[in-house]
């Protein structure tokens, strides 16, 4: 891994031009204009107001490439932007943690042909820390600050430092796309990269859950179908209420609030609102929404489940008892793929996602061959360069785990 303590020695980001949002039409078709006449890749990011609002919509949109300069857009209040995916189409977008951002510029028209993400680009690299402000130190040797990263960017106006932090948040990802992509090219990485770049931008947007619901932070202390039918009528309230005002769930009702309720329900619309753990700035407005979603919940005859299907192998914890032969393969090809990013310089989990070694331990192919475990690997989502990276060692990890007497412990630590 890369030594934080090689960092050269900082000094603070600025802006290379003044920083204003273009919010009319004129000045969008000329920023498009700009884009057009400008060369190389172009830098892109989106400010969102998660935790603010419901939605997940880009309130800001920056851009920048040589020869154009930096381009910040507000995308409530130009709508359109088919001229500038026309613009863009074809080039190569750089972005930093482009899964955050993709969704967000999709839903506006905006969708790249080829991205460079340099998040993960740091993560290939080795580094140690790789949010942006500290790539951008350890690369560039500048310091760029975030303190409004969890910024409400619906914000109207936006003020100016908070401009500033998102004109340079793209006026140095294309020194940083160099940079990495010349680190890249010395340790033989670039192939990876590609691949992987790929994998982010061609990834599906996961579907929304069947019981959405069961993402309360803390339902898993809720007991009882009964009680989970609380929780569940609760949440899907506060959900509906959330979207029709544009706001974030958890600040209507946090989600320690709804479990709170759901395990002990109260007997009365009195008694919910005499409750010191119902809190929230929509709790006691909208008492008469909560309480006729716990009523609802105590008298459906639709109850829930009170364990949640899934096709994903039990923990690894539970293993020894129920799959020995598993437990011992797990075991062995851990440390074995571990050794393989150790030897390339990445996390482990670039390497191979834990999730994808679990699935191939507790349900392998009948042959135990480099070739078998690598087709295994590959219907688990795995890439080409992950494949051949690990193939081998995990296949002779899986014989290792066969041979092994049963009596005789494999340490995965």
């Amino acid at each position: 891994m890369t030594d934080a303590s090689e960092e050269p020695v900082v000094r603070d980001a600025a802006p290379a031009e003044a920083v204003e949002v273009i919010d009319s039409r004129e000045g969008y078709l000329e920023a498009v204009r700009r884009i057009r006449e400008g060369h190389g890749p172009i830098a892109v990011d989106a400010e969102r107001a998660s935790g603010f609002r419901y939605s997940q919509r880009a309130y800001l949109i920056q851009l920048f490439r040589r020869g154009s300069g930096t381009v910040l857009l507000d995308p409530p209040a130009i709508g359109d932007f088919t001229e500038l995916a026309e613009a863009m189409a074809g080039e190569e977008w750089v972005l930093h943690a482009a899964s955050q951002d993709l969704a967000c510029l999709r839903e506006v028209g905006l969708d790249p042909d080829r991205i460079f993400d340099t998040e993960l680009g740091a993560r290939l690299l080795g580094f140690e820390r790789v949010g942006l402000g500290p790539v951008v130190a350890q690369l560039l040797g500048l310091h760029l600050a975030k303190e409004h990263s969890a910024a409400d960017w619906s914000t109207r106006p936006l003020p100016t430092s908070w401009l500033v932090y998102a004109a340079l948040d793209v006026e140095l990802l294309i020194d940083v796309r160099d940079r990495e992509a010349e680190l890249l090219a010395e340790s033989g990485k670039t192939a990876i990269a590609e691949q992987e770049f790929e994998a982010v931008r061609l990834r599906e947007t996961r579907p929304a859950p069947p019981e959405p619901w069961r993402r309360l932070s803390g339902v898993h202390a809720v007991r009882g179908a009964r009680n989970l039918a609380v929780a569940r009528e609760l949440w899907q309230a506060r959900d509906e209420y959330a979207r029709a005002v544009d706001s974030a769930p958890g600040r209507l009702v946090p989600d320690a609030s709804l479990v709170a309720v759901a395990r002990t329900p109260p007997g009365s619309k009195r008694e919910l609102a005499a409750m010191r753990s119902f809190s929230g700035r929509a709790s006691r407005p909208e008492i008469d929404r909560w309480w006729a979603a716990v009523e609802a919940g105590l008298a459906t005859a639709d109850l829930p489940n009170t364990r949640v299907p899934s096709d994903a192998p039990p923990p690894p914890r539970a293993w020894a008892d129920r799959n020995p032969d598993a437990d011992r393969r797990l075991k062995a090809a851990r440390p074995a793929v571990a050794a393989v990013a150790e030897q390339l310089n990445l996390p482990t989990e670039n390497l191979l996602t834990p999730d994808t070694l679990r699935r191939v331990a507790w349900e392998p192919p009948a042959e135990t061959t480099p070739e078998a475990i690598g087709a295994a690997l590959a219907a688990q989502g795995a890439r080409p360069w992950q494949v051949e990276a690990t193939a081998d060692a995990i296949a002779a990890a899986f014989v290792r785990a066969a041979q092994t007497p049963p009596d005789s412990a494999l340490d995965d630590s």
